[in-house]
Order: structure tokens, then sequence, then C-alpha cells
């Protein structure tokens, strides 16, 4: 029976990809792309992906690498031109937002959200209303009761339905009524609508096209590609730097409270030790995306919508659509299954050592101290070792 070098696999690419990230143009259709052969994806591997994307009731889906398109596939009558609504995706975008207002002058997260909002935007007492600052509502920490009686439900943003339950700070629950007022606070600090202070911070500077209605950001699906760029080089398109508060975007992508450790400024964090989902209290001992990069942070939204930025691989993948499945929360199995599949679109090379002098690769000997050594008859610009 032939043996596999034990422990390293090796996945060999004859062309490497730049770790400079490519920006398309701020208008126009243009966007450069990278063919999957470059990275290794086989097409057999890359079809079974489209085709449960599309029995998952996907309508877009987009991979960038370096910030090139890499694989974009629309499903059903959907087009590049159609739009789609990114649900609780857009928290992500709001929290940029806010670090926007913040950088210009126009906010204090750390300030009561009364002052951006006046008092009785809740109907708990004046003392437990001013304890809520905007850094809560980022955080989830708002301390209002995310069930609230009926006929309110967790989006509602009356007053009537935002709830004291607890002193804020002290409990993390989704609730999506109180960080709408976000929306509210930022138009109101800038003196222009929200959909205006988007257009001029965020959607000129990088060329994305998109509008809120009725606390909803709706765009395209390359839009969500140009955020999750942005994101990925941490505020900076191209050489405009649109979020360069970098300690607010270092804590809107880090753990930002103590009850749930893979949450952000209204991004999800993978990689950490413990999780709590929207609806619930449990907190779960593990990460929220077992077969994603660690490093990886999210903006999830209802009914499966997903931008996933990966720093560690220069990779950004969108994902609109319907529900996968029959649940409507921002987390899902489909991510899990979803990422199983990205997962599986590398073909490694398994190194035969019965067979090393026939190959046009070679590796030798079996790593020792970890060195070794690698002939081809092709130039090789990059290696990627994987422990099995």
């Amino acid at each position: 029976m032939k043996r596999l070098i034990p422990i390293i696999a090796f996945l060999f690419i004859l062309k490497a990809s730049s770790q400079t990230l490519y920006f398309p143009p701020t208008s126009g259709t243009t966007w450069d792309t990278l063919s999957p052969s470059t990275l290794g994806w086989c097409q057999p591997r890359i079809d079974s992906l489209y085709t449960y994307l599309e029995a998952k009731e996907s309508k877009a889906f987009i991979i960038l690498k370096d910030g090139k398109i890499v694989l974009e596939k629309y499903f059903g009558t959907f087009t590049q031109d159609s739009a789609w609504y990114w649900a609780s995706c857009g928290k992500s975008l709001t929290a940029t937002l806010v670090g926007i207002a913040q950088q210009e002058g126009l906010m204090d997260i750390n300030a009561p959200a009364s002052d951006y909002l006046g008092t009785g935007w809740t109907s708990a007492t004046i003392n437990q209303e001013d304890s809520i600052k905007i850094w809560n509502l980022l955080t989830m920490t708002s301390g209002l009761d995310d069930t609230p009686p009926l006929p309110c439900d967790n989006t509602d943003t009356a007053t009537a339905c935002l709830q004291y339950l607890v002193d804020a700070g002290t409990r993390w629950a989704y609730h999506t009524g109180p960080y709408r007022r976000l929306e509210e606070a930022v138009s109101n600090a800038s003196g222009v609508t929200y959909n205006s202070f988007t257009n001029t911070r965020m959607e000129d500077p990088t060329g994305m096209s998109g509008a809120w209605s009725g606390g909803v950001y709706f765009s395209r699906a390359r839009d969500m590609a140009r955020f999750g760029l942005l994101t990925l080089n941490k505020g900076i398109w191209a050489n405009d730097t649109i979020l360069n508060d970098t300690a607010y975007f270092y804590a809107m992508t880090h753990t930002s409270q103590s009850f749930n450790l893979s949450y952000g400024y209204l991004w999800w964090l993978n990689g950490q030790s413990s999780c709590m989902a929207p609806g619930l209290q449990t907190v779960f001992p593990n990460e929220i995306i077992a077969n994603a990069p660690d490093d990886m942070i999210a903006a999830l939204g209802k009914n499966d919508q997903k931008i996933y930025v990966v720093p560690s691989q220069n990779m950004v993948v969108v994902r609109m659509g319907n529900a996968a499945y029959t649940s409507e929360l921002a987390l899902s199995s489909f991510d899990n299954e979803l990422w199983a599949y990205i997962d599986s679109l590398s073909c490694t090379i398994g190194i035969d050592e019965t067979e090393q002098s026939s190959n046009t690769i070679s590796i030798y000997p079996n790593p020792s101290n970890g060195q070794f050594e690698v002939n081809a008859e092709q130039e090789i610009t990059f290696i990627e070792i994987l422990n099995a």
C-alpha cells in the first residue's frame, strides 16, 4: 500500500497571490478577478459548492481573495444588479458608521444615549435610562427587555417596547430594538439623515450603492463585498482612510464584554472559547462556526445574509438569499455547512514516499526539526503547510 508522508500535507500554488489588496474603481462594473486554479481550487468542488448554495435558496455568492473576485455566482433571476436586504448584517455597517461619527467629534460612544436621543426614549426611569450608553447599544448590553410583552417584539423601537429589565452592562442579549435607535442617534448628532450620512461617509469613497429603509440596508451583492473589503483593510479603502480611529476599529472587532466573548461592536467573532446565540441566555463552550478560520469576523443577518471577513487569508465571502433552513436567526447551522464546502475547494497533493523520484514535485526528507527540501520542474512561489 502506498504511504503518504505523515503529519504534513502540502498544497502547491504555482502562481502566488499578491498580499497587496486590490480595490475596484468606485464607479462602473470593473473588478479584477483571480482564477480559482491559482489558488488550487478544483472546478468539480466549485460546482458542488454552487449546487449546495442553489439548493439552500441562495441568490448571490461572492468570494474575494486579495480584493479580487475569485468566485461570483447568481442564482435564478437574481443578477449582479439585483438589490437585496442585509437584515442584521446592517448592524455591522452601523458599527462602522458610529465609529466614523465619533472620529469626527459628533458622538462619544461612552456618553449616555439620551444625549443624542433625548430623555424618554425608553420606558425606564430617568436614572435607568441615563445609564445606557451608546457603547451599550453597540455591544447588546442595554439591559432592556429583549422579550417585551405583546404587541411588542424584539425589533420594536417604540418607547413603550423598550422596557427596563436589568442595569445596563450587566447582561448580553441580542436586542434589535435598542440597536435601531443608533440610526436616529447618528442622524441627530450629524444633522443629516442616516442615508445621507451613509452616502457621504461610506458609499461615495468606496463605490457602494445602497439605501436604508425601515432600519434595514438594501444593496447589491458587490456592495456587500466592498464593505467586507473595507473591513478587511481595517477601515482603509485604497489610499483613503474611512475609519481612522484604530482604537475603535480594534474594539469593534474584538470581544467587547465578558458575557458573550464572540461579540464585538455589532460584529460576530469566531475563534473564541465560548459564545451566546440570539434569543438565548445560554453560554455555549465553543466558537460560533467550527469550520471557519479562527480569526474570522462576521456580519450575520436574518435568513442567512452573510459577510465573512478572514484577515489570515485576505478573504471576504458574501452570501445573499432566503433562509437556508426554516430558522430565521442570524446564526444558523448553514454557516458551518457553508464553510465545510469552502474549506474543501482546495486540491491538496500528498507526496508518496515510494514514488517521489517520478513526481514533478518532490519533497524530502520527512521534515526533521521543521526542515525539508523542495524540488520542482516549475517554479514554486507559494507553499501552504497544513497539519493533517
